[in-house]
């Protein structure tokens, strides 16, 4: 049985999504606030965290960050009321798994929450516990990463698509295969997180962004990795 934190102040909706998650085999728990839940949070033994964004005493965005600073790596799906980009981008920045924006089908929900469970660690059999390439430094091991000795802040999914990356260097991937492989996503839908993590990387982790030599777009293919 799959644990969920749900951290969301709407009474409403707090109580259709536990009956939701619960019908599907979930067990629950549930915080009202910011700050119950990033107490709930920290003990770091739920399976996936569905984070609000707009929370009273500590809002999601500042909770997620706090999360992903003290070692807390269990997924987190944010709801946003918003819809605006800036929002998604940051959720995703500061360490968010993925997305929704309210109000969405209770069958998306799910659907996102099955494949942040079963997001499969990536096989590092091929490669060494360091790889460089440019002036990164990309540690299996301590799963870190450092851009001309200094440490980059990067979330979970972030460095899980940069080691897939590594592994499947000089391929061409499509973003298809990357929403399956790394994200667990079984069907073709349509969403920006591919391109939006994309970016977050070669913001990261290139000299020049605008015209990246590590994180190439393959027009019409998909994208791939040169070192």
């Amino acid at each position: 049985m799959a644990t969920a934190l749900l951290i969301e102040d709407e009474p409403g909706l707090v109580l259709t999504l536990t009956d939701l998650l619960a019908g599907e085999g979930y067990q629950v728990s549930a915080a009202s606030d910011g700050e119950e839940g990033f107490q709930q949070a920290s003990t770091g033994t739920f399976d996936v965290i569905i984070l609000d964004c707009m929370l009273p005493r500590k809002n999601g965005f500042d909770v997620c960050r706090d999360l992903r600073q003290h070692g807390i790596a269990t997924p987190i799906i944010m709801l946003t009321a918003r819809g605006q980009t800036v929002d998604k981008v940051l959720g995703l920045k500061l360490g968010a798994d993925d997305y929704l924006t309210k109000p969405f089908e209770s069958i998306e929900l799910l659907a996102r929450l099955e494949a942040l469970l079963r997001r499969a660690p990536v096989e590092k059999s091929s490669t060494p516990d360091e790889f460089l390439f440019g002036n990164v430094v990309v540690d299996f091991r301590g799963t870190e990463v450092r851009r001309g000795g200094r440490l980059v802040e990067m979330s979970a999914r972030e460095f899980q698509l940069l080691s897939y990356f590594i592994h499947q260097r000089r391929e061409t991937i499509s973003r298809n295969k990357l929403l399956r492989e790394v994200w667990g996503y079984q069907a073709t839908i349509f969403t920006r997180t591919v391109d939006v993590h994309l970016g977050l990387l070669r913001h990261k982790l290139e000299e020049d962004p605008r015209n990246p030599q590590h994180f190439i777009t393959v027009r019409g293919f998909g994208y791939k990795f040169v070192d």
